[in-house]
């Protein structure tokens, strides 16, 4: 890929992971360039952050016509010219038209193990409620490639994170959502270096 590696973003909320790949750009980290934050509501917390950063920002609603955001969704990602499109708590299934632009360039952080604790959903604290009535012993955020099925992805990382027989889905959660921003840039590096090739 072309380096600096030029970034997309989707986000719904506060788009923690997303701020911490900013971050680690603009700290020489990332040899990287944030080019577009795209959100699909005007609450998003993302959207505040990224102002202030001079980030260029879409808002895209998906609920009136999936079809035309889409469409507009593609266009936004290709008109700035971004090489991979960075999930960060997107709470809508990308359509046909960004996913065929965008094939292998797609990355999602889901925050529990994958197939196993994914699918339709499967999101926010419901994955660790799911993993702590398993009894398994350790879970994983699972960065993984984004296609047509919610969480269905080749998987690319897995940050493991031991399952504490005293956890709830609370604090679970919690040591959960630390290590995410962290797996996401080291997983960006190692694409950046050559370590780790996305299929084509």
């Amino acid at each position: 890929m072309t380096r600096p590696l030029k970034l997309g973003f989707l986000a719904s909320r506060n788009g923690t992971s997303f701020r911490a790949i900013v971050e680690a750009c603009a700290a020489g980290q990332l040899e990287a360039e944030p080019r577009l934050l795209v959100t699909n509501t005007g609450k998003a917390e993302a959207l505040e952050y990224a102002r202030g950063r001079g980030l260029a920002c879409r808002v895209i609603p998906t609920a009136a016509d999936a079809q035309a955001a889409d469409q507009a969704l593609c266009d936004a990602l290709s008109g700035a010219d971004v090489d991979l499109v960075i999930l960060s708590g997107y709470l809508r299934r990308l359509g046909p038209v960004t996913l065929s632009r965008f094939r292998n360039r797609v990355l999602n952080i889901h925050p529990g193990p994958l197939p196993e604790f994914g699918g339709e959903g499967m999101y926010g604290r419901r994955v660790h409620e799911a993993v702590i009535a398993s009894g398994i012993t350790e879970t994983c955020a699972t960065i993984h490639l984004v296609d047509e099925i919610y969480d269905h992805g080749a998987v690319i990382e897995r940050a493991v994170v031991g399952v504490l027989s005293e956890d709830t889905a609370v604090t679970l959660e919690a040591r959960v959502a630390e290590i995410e921003p962290k797996a996401y840039v080291a997983v960006l590096s190692r694409i950046i270096s050559g370590d780790l090739t996305l299929p084509d």
